[in-house]
């Protein structure tokens, strides 16, 4: 049962990436823009600048909490790991402007073993199928229930569960791109 699942998933992200691709291409032959997927050249300039700006909102997640705003520490904890996500595919030779697409492909390229990224750590910021049952909610959960929620404070537990995750996260991802 366990290699069925396993199989489900990886054939989900793979069919969500495809859709992704395709919905770019459509979108490109009427207009300049897409909100998907797009097969470009590598581009390590533009994957440094995107850890440039991982590194960036890593900085504001300590600078929110220590201003008393750290209910704005979920935003800059998301941000930071999916720029470096970002940097993983521009790396890769990938445009992504749509986050399911962004997660769908990063989920694909773990799955296939392109890249050497702990997939429970993505998993903690997005779940790709949401029947599953998780611990912890993921960082998109807090972040939405902070940004639109009332709450001007995180709880110290959720506050450094969330650094840590971005810390490892850049960690990681900074890994990938050296390599």
């Amino acid at each position: 049962m366990r290699n069925l699942l396993r199989w489900l998933k990886v054939s989900h992200s793979d069919n969500k990436v495809k859709w992704c691709l395709k919905k770019a291409e459509e979108e490109l032959k009427e207009d300049e823009k897409h909100r998907g997927l797009v097969k470009k050249d590598p581009d390590v300039e533009l994957a440094k600048q995107h850890i440039a700006k991982a590194e960036h909102n890593l900085k504001a997640i300590v600078a929110f909490k220590e201003h008393g705003f750290s209910d704005w520490s979920t935003s800059a904890t998301f941000y930071s790991i999916y720029h470096g996500l970002l940097a993983v595919l521009a790396k890769l030779g990938y445009e992504s402007r749509n986050q399911g697409c962004t997660f769908a492909l990063i989920y694909s390229l773990i799955e296939n073993k392109k890249i050497n990224l702990d997939k429970k750590f993505v998993e903690e910021i997005h779940v790709l199928d949401h029947e599953e049952k998780h611990e912890n909610p993921t960082v998109i959960e807090v972040r939405e229930i902070e940004q639109y929620g009332v709450s001007i404070s995180l709880e110290d537990p959720v506050y450094e569960r969330l650094f840590s995750l971005a810390k490892n996260a850049l960690d990681q991802i900074k890994n990938i791109i050296e390599e």
